[in-house]
């Protein structure tokens, strides 16, 4: 209930900071539970975290995936980061609003973290090559889940074949359709691309 709870107040919490920043398009607000928070649950169906797992959600913009993700995982801690500042305070004004505790942000780059966690969420970020890089050394090898370690990027579907191309035959990638968990049109060309850290 108390989930519930908090994912019925996004819609609140984003109209009214979007009305000040512009995280999500005006004409996108009116699609946010579709778009934005079951897009990024789509992460979940692949990919159950098991409590105390440490994820990064690299470019966060406005909170996606990590705050619909911190809401569904309370015991699962998320470092959401982007490397521009005004999208990073409405993300933590949003965690603070629904008393997310499992949930701290900060601007700064990718290339600027020196921690390491379990597994990298990212979504519209940068072409899979490019996130390999920045998150090569930030994902730890001690793995807690069936899948090992490694990124986890939401992505379209017409460019994650000719992207996991280009990680070449040393990587490891996975594409999984999102059609094949969710009904709505939307996820027709939508997946989670899974790369091995």
């Amino acid at each position: 209930e108390a989930q519930q709870a908090q994912f019925a107040q996004l819609d609140a919490l984003y109209r009214d900071w979007n009305s000040k920043i512009n995280v999500i398009s005006r004409k996108d607000i009116d699609n946010l539970y579709l778009h934005h928070v079951v897009h990024s649950l789509g992460i979940a169906k692949v990919l159950n975290f098991e409590a105390g797992t440490q994820i990064l959600d690299l470019g966060t913009g406005g909170g996606f995936p990590g705050i619909p993700l911190a809401i569904l995982f309370p015991e699962v801690e998320f470092f959401l980061v982007d490397s521009i500042g005004k999208k990073v305070k409405v993300t933590q004004a949003v965690a603070d609003a629904l008393a997310l505790s499992n949930v701290r942000s900060q601007q700064i780059r990718a290339e600027q973290i020196n921690q390491q966690f379990d597994f990298v969420i990212t979504r519209a970020v940068a072409v899979l090559p490019k996130l390999m890089t920045w998150v090569r050394g930030r994902i730890h090898n001690q793995h807690k889940h069936g899948m090992p370690n490694g990124l986890l990027a939401l992505k379209g579907t017409d460019r994650a074949a000719a992207e996991t191309k280009e990680l070449g035959r040393k990587s490891y990638a996975e594409v999984y359709p999102l059609q094949d968990y969710f009904k709505e049109a939307f996820f027709t060309t939508k997946c989670v691309v899974y790369v091995q850290g």
